[in-house]
Order: C-alpha cells, then sequence, then structure tokens
C-alpha cells in the first residue's frame, strides 16, 4: 500500500484520511472531490497529498480506492472501475449506508478478480464537509464489513489501514445490513422527520407552538436536523426494504390508535410495557456479546458548572469517556445525563465514583 485514493472528501472521507495518516504516515494520500475548495483545504491541513479532479486518471494509479461519495455517486464510479485497468492487487472499498445496491454494482470488478469489500461506518455528525473531518469521529463506532468472499488476508489489510479510527467491526451479508441499518437508522430518520413535520402543522397557529418543544421531543427528533439531500438518495437506495418497514410500523400504529378509539385499557398498557422491555433489555448482558457501548443514566442539576464537575470527577479517575448526552433538560428540576463507556470496567468505576460524590444513578444498560 503505497497509494490511497479517497473519492469524496466530506465528513467521512476526509475523517478516514486523517485516521490513515495518522497510522500510516508514509503512504501518499490522493484526494478525489468535484469542488475545488475542498480539494484546497485539504490539501492546506495536510488532511492528503495530492489533489485531482480527475478519478478516472487517479484511480489506475491506486492501491487502495475508497469510495466515500453518496450512495448513487459510488454505484456510478463502481460502475467506471469496471471500464478502467486497475492495478493487479488493487483493493476497493465504500463508506455507502446501504449494501445490496452497492455489492451487486461492483460484481463485475470482482468478476474482474479485483477486490472489494463493503463498508459502511456507523458514525456521523450534524457538521458536513472537509473541514468537519475528525480524527475520532469513528472512535468505538461500528464499522460494518461486507466482505464476502473477500480473503481474510485483504480484510485484515483493509482494517490495519483503518487501525487508527478504533471501530468495532461487524462483519455481515448485504441483506443483513440493509435491514438492519433500515430498521435502526433510516426509518427513525423517517419518524423523526414526520413527527417534527406534524408537530409544526398542528401547532402552526397556536402562539406557543414548538418554543416550548424541549425533553422528551426534542431528543426523540433530533435526527430530523441531518442532510435532506443526503437522506432523501439514502431512502431511494434502499426504498423496497423501507417501505416494507414503514408499512410495518404504519401497521402498529394503526393499532393503536384502535385501541385508544376503543378506550381499550388492557391493549395500551401492553403497548407500553412490551417497548419498555425492549428498551429496557438493550446491550451486551442481556442480548449477547455483540460489541456495545456501557451507558450510565444519572440525575443530575440543571445549572451552571454541572456537567462540568461530572466530567472533572472522571478524568481525575482517568476514567475514559466515549460520548455524553443530555436527554433531557427542564428549568428548575434534574435532568438526565447519559454517559457513555467502552468497556463494563470503565462503567463501574464511573458508577462507584458518581455515588460516592453523591450523584444519583438512574439507570445502566
Amino acid at each position: 500500500m503505497t497509494k490511497v485514493l479517497i473519492k469524496g472528501l466530506g465528513l467521512i472521507g476526509s475523517s478516514l484520511a486523517l485516521a490513515i495518516k495518522q497510522a500510516h504516515p508514509t503512504i501518499t494520500l490522493i484526494g478525489c472531490d468535484i469542488d475545488a475548495a475542498s480539494l484546497s483545504y485539504a490539501q492546506q491541513q495536510n488532511i492528503i497529498d495530492i489533489s485531482t479532479t480527475d478519478f478516472s486518471t487517479a484511480a489506475p494509479q491506486s492501491d487502495v480506492i475508497i469510495l466515500a461519495s453518496p450512495v448513487n455517486i459510488i454505484i456510478k464510479d463502481l460502475q467506471l472501475l469496471a471500464t478502467l485497468t486497475l492495478k493487479p492487487h488493487v483493493l476497493i472499498t465504500d463508506v455507502g449506508s446501504t449494501k445490496q445496491t452497492i455489492v451487486k454494482a461492483a460484481k463485475p470488478l470482482q468478476q474482474q478478480g479485483i477486490a472489494f469489500i463493503g463498508g459502511h461506518p456507523m458514525a456521523g455528525s450534524h457538521k458536513s464537509g472537509v473541514t468537519a473531518g475528525r480524527i475520532d469521529l469513528f472512535e468505538n463506532a461500528f464499522y460494518f464489513l461486507v466482505p464476502q468472499l473477500t480473503s481474510p488476508q485483504i480484510i485484515a489489510q483493509l482494517q490495519d489501514l483503518l487501525s487508527a479510527t478504533h471501530v468495532k467491526w461487524l462483519t455481515v451479508t448485504p441483506q443483513q445490513h440493509d435491514r438492519i441499518v433500515g430498521q435502526l437508522s433510516h426509518l427513525p430518520h423517517i419518524v423523526a422527520a414526520g413527527l417534527v413535520n406534524e408537530t409544526q402543522t398542528t401547532l402552526q397557529n397556536s402562539p406557543l407552538g414548538l418554543r416550548l418543544a424541549a425533553g422528551g421531543f426534542k431528543t426523540l427528533t433530533r435526527i430530523a436536523s441531518s442532510d435532506p439531500t443526503m437522506w432523501t438518495t439514502i431512502l431511494l437506495e434502499n426504498a423496497p426494504l423501507i417501505s416494507a418497514q414503514l408499512q410495518d410500523y404504519i401497521a402498529a400504529l394503526s393499532q393503536i390508535q384502535t385501541d385508544l378509539k376503543n378506550l381499550n385499557k388492557p391493549a395500551i398498557e401492553q403497548f407500553f410495557t412490551n417497548a419498555k422491555i425492549t428498551r429496557d433489555h438493550l446491550g451486551p448482558q442481556q442480548l449477547g456479546s455483540l460489541p456495545n457501548f456501557f451507558d450510565l443514566f444519572l440525575n443530575i442539576p440543571d445549572q451552571v458548572g454541572a456537567i462540568a464537575d461530572v466530567t472533572q470527577l472522571l478524568a481525575t479517575g482517568h476514567i475514559n469517556l466515549v460520548n455524553i448526552h443530555i436527554l433531557e433538560v427542564r428549568e428548575d428540576i434534574d435532568g438526565v445525563l447519559q454517559l457513555t463507556f467502552d468497556n463494563a470496567k470503565n462503567q463501574q468505576q464511573a458508577a462507584n465514583l458518581l455515588r460516592a460524590a453523591n450523584y444519583q444513578i438512574i439507570r445502566r444498560n
């Protein structure tokens, strides 16, 4: 691996470039993008070594090709790559959020004996573009691999190239990937956006309206702020499966609507009971040994310095905090702070420290 070509220098592409440079500083990184400003910024910031807008010329010179554009562009790039004379041992991978259509587009390459590994890092940000790239974007995130018939040696080569991302690798089939991501990511984005749009319509004539939105509503609909163009493309590429999952969700809503009309108290209570049982049992202890995060939820006062006190306490104990999330903030009432750790040991040590400091832990996953 002497030359790595990254097509698409957005948030994901630039973050991968930073990680590759950290682990393999001698590799030549070639950045390819249609936006000249992105290329200029990436080179000025030493994110890449060489910039180009000519994918057809750069690809045959590369040992590894990472396709980090939107899914519809990845498919076109794979079709183009199948017509080019590439290096005999080139490795091609992508970061697209749907896999069946991409794997299908890669078949002509694989039939030529070219190694292709489908990939999808489950990480992102509300920010976008090359300026949002971060070397720690993927840390402790799940990274799906769809290697199919690719040899273990080539898979290990890709994992070594991306070793500085510090991700948790998960190998799946294209069908498994699209079904899982459709239900856990794509459908929730539709639900969140739909709830925001419906609420805006319902409350548009209210003097207070969405100004009262806080707590549960803001937590539930946070992902509705995602990039509309990107999510339109994602949904269209996984449309049949998402449509079926959406229909199942509509059926569930219709059933609870019927139960409400009929004042069916047992059915309504069972609806919430089933959801609570499932949600409370998320995590590796209940669902198996799949790599996961370890969470603590604690009451925290809504006052200046409250979060800083918690993070300082963890820092004093040399406990690594993967993520922090405010689930609910209400004036004059305790909020709920979610702390995420990468292993059970850190979670337990944090719990001990926080309890000793008189913090109330209300739940742990």
